[in-house]
């Protein structure tokens, strides 16, 4: 009789056991992150683009991990701060992500969230990083994660996110690039150097133009496109933007997303 009440005692103390670990494994449980931007259902990149990005990230980075290394120490030398850069940026559905960069200003300023020509944040180092797009480099991570595609919209920063006029907040719904049309095209400099608020500048002149010109390749983002994108990308770098054309804008959006619905396609 004592014996039985001793094992009746033991699985009781062992059911309770069990069940405060099952509640502790689901407090633990990743909850779905929720989009920070209401941009509408999310446009994922075509399983090709997809395969494109893993290929070519893949390739880069097993390539430039000496330029990596050497970066990252001239970076934690200039700047007083990590070498990486991390900041939170609006992705795929308005959904936020961790964006890797290499650090371009000095740790302890701050600033505006738009950086204007000139700003005392950025480093010597920095600037040429800056000019090259060799900042953008570490973001090769963010497209192995699938948090990024090369190809796409510019991945916005969250206060600059929520404050987006509401016309252009669809752009929040495909996933953001490495480069993109925009981020090529769309510069204005010199007007940023001489406006005295220069996140108003962005936001209502600036934004409706890199929207747009995104839409132009989002509308039809086809494999033979975003290797085109690419290219344009690599001779905008080498100094040859003068050259370089804004395709002819492709089919309505709302065509294109009707016809990818029907088809169960993603962009």
């Amino acid at each position: 009789m004592l014996r039985t009440q001793r094992s009746d005692g033991d699985l009781a103390s062992h059911l309770r056991l069990a069940a405060q670990v099952l509640t502790r494994r689901h407090a633990l449980r990743p909850t779905p992150a929720r989009p920070v931007v209401e941009a509408g259902p999310p446009i994922a990149p075509s399983p090709a683009r997809r395969l494109l990005d893993i290929a070519l990230a893949s390739a880069a980075l097993l390539m430039l991990w000496p330029l990596f290394l050497c970066v990252a120490v001239a970076t934690r030398a200039t700047t007083g701060g990590s070498a990486i850069y991390r900041q939170r940026r609006v992705g795929q559905g308005g959904v936020p992500f961790t964006l890797f960069k290499f650090r371009t200003m000095r740790a302890w300023m701050h600033g505006p969230e738009v950086t204007a020509p000139g700003d005392a944040r950025v480093t010597r180092l920095g600037a040429l990083l800056r000019r090259t797009s060799v900042d953008e480099l570490p973001q090769l991570v963010n497209v192995l994660f699938g948090s990024m595609t090369l190809v796409g919209p510019r991945p916005e920063s969250v206060p600059l996110a929520v404050r987006y006029p509401a016309e252009c907040r669809h752009v929040f719904r495909y996933r953001p690039g490495v480069t993109g049309p925009s981020q090529v095209f769309v510069h204005d400099d010199h007007s940023l150097h001489q406006v005295t608020n220069v996140e108003d500048f962005y936001l209502s002149e600036l934004v409706p133009r890199r929207v747009a010109t995104d839409m132009q390749f989002l509308r039809n983002p086809t494999l033979s496109w975003t290797v085109r994108w690419l290219v344009n990308t690599v001779r905008y770098i080498a100094g040859a933007s003068a050259r370089l054309t804004l395709p002819a804008p492709g089919p309505a959006p709302q065509a294109v997303e009707s016809m990818a619905m029907s088809r169960g396609e993603s962009a």
